[in-house]
């Protein structure tokens, strides 16, 4: 389906006028993803003495899907890049969502949502990367906290990079309950809410004694969660077109991938010395 057919336009206001509905569908699909992720890898991808592979074979894996997911998310940022722009196909379709959602979301949703958003404010991120960088370094988890600071740190770097690499303009949203400054793609709660709330479920995941190890799932479910829901609470109130939140989501996972990678790289070198 072409993205200037009226078949595609019909479908982006259908989605605009539901667009409630279609944050919660997508959410219960996020928090499912995670779930069966997380089976999968609790059945197939850890290394036990009973297992049929070497531990090199598993790392290999490893590396390969996080390669194959770094890939995956820098194409759809760099397809949404390359559409962007005034009069081009996309940045039309963004447009229609942006004022179809302002004309028929309910204002008690926007509301809502205005509150939900600063969770990935940087006042709110950056008091949370100072509190796990402290924590980290009372436990002596010098490389840990190292790779908290590259990652949180690297990505508040990167991301005004690109937003004035592509100096897009945001929605008009004068009238609305929120508003935000500077340019709009790709969007930096969004990308910020993956890398930071991304890195403390995964230093959760790495520290929590094995006696919490029920807690782990959750814990990965509320990160992907928190992230999600503060990203389409961008385009929600109308601070934000969905390609940029689209965009933050694909550049702050392949941020993530690429520290996590490096941290787990480390730590296996770490272990093979030792």
């Amino acid at each position: 389906m072409e993205l200037d057919s009226p078949a595609a336009r019909h479908a982006v206001y259908w989605l605009a006028t539901q667009a409630l509905h279609a944050f919660g569908v997508a959410l219960l699909l996020v928090v499912l993803t995670v779930c069966v992720s997380w089976r999968l890898v609790q059945r197939y991808g850890i290394y036990r003495e009973t297992s049929r592979f070497a531990p090199q074979a598993y790392l290999v894996v490893y590396l390969a899907l996080g390669f194959g997911l770094i890939i995956g998310a820098a194409a759809l940022f760099a397809e949404i890049a390359e559409n962007l722009g005034d009069g081009r196909k996309l940045g039309q379709l963004d447009l229609l969502f942006s004022d179809t959602v302002q004309a028929t979301l309910p204002s008690a949703a926007v509301q809502v949502f205005t509150l939900l958003t600063h969770l990935g404010d940087p006042v709110t991120l950056g008091v949370l990367g100072v509190a796990g960088a402290l924590a980290l370094l009372w436990k002596k988890r010098c490389w840990l906290c190292a790779g908290w600071a590259l990652a949180i740190g690297g990505n508040a770097v990167l991301n005004p990079i690109l937003k004035n690499i592509f100096q897009r303009a945001r929605p008009l949203h004068e009238a609305g309950q929120a508003f935000a400054g500077g340019w709009s793609f790709p969007s930096g709660h969004a990308s910020s809410s993956v890398v930071v709330y991304g890195m403390l479920a995964y230093v959760l995941v790495r520290l929590l004694p094995a006696r919490y190890a029920a807690a782990r799932l959750p814990v990965l479910v509320l990160a992907a969660a928190l992230a999600f829901t503060v990203g389409c609470s961008r385009v929600l109130i109308r601070v934000h077109f969905p390609s940029d939140v689209l965009a933050g989501f694909a550049s702050g996972t392949v941020w993530l991938a690429v520290c996590i990678a490096a941290i787990e790289a480390a730590r296996y070198r770490h272990l093979r010395r030792g």
